[in-house]
């Protein structure tokens, strides 16, 4: 197993260490978590079964039907 050092400002660390612990996993197995889920090359097989499967789900036209028409953009 490979070993990474990471160099974390204190606010970070804390963030790390509150996160960790909520999840009840080591800070090395936190990190490791959020890079998979982070770094994976597709979407989970879970969320790919459940895109479309709102069959009654409105498409955006009707869903944009009644809103008024957006503000002129003012250029900066």
């Amino acid at each position: 197993m490979a070993q990474v050092t990471l160099y974390l400002d204190e606010d970070t660390e804390r963030l790390l260490k509150q996160s960790a612990q909520r999840a009840g996993l080591s800070q090395s197995r936190w990190v490791a978590e959020v890079i998979r889920r982070s770094a994976a090359p597709e979407w989970p097989a879970s969320l790919r079964e459940a895109l479309g499967g709102w069959r009654d789900f409105p498409e955006a036209e009707t869903l944009r039907d009644g809103i008024a028409a957006d503000a002129e953009r003012v250029s900066f």
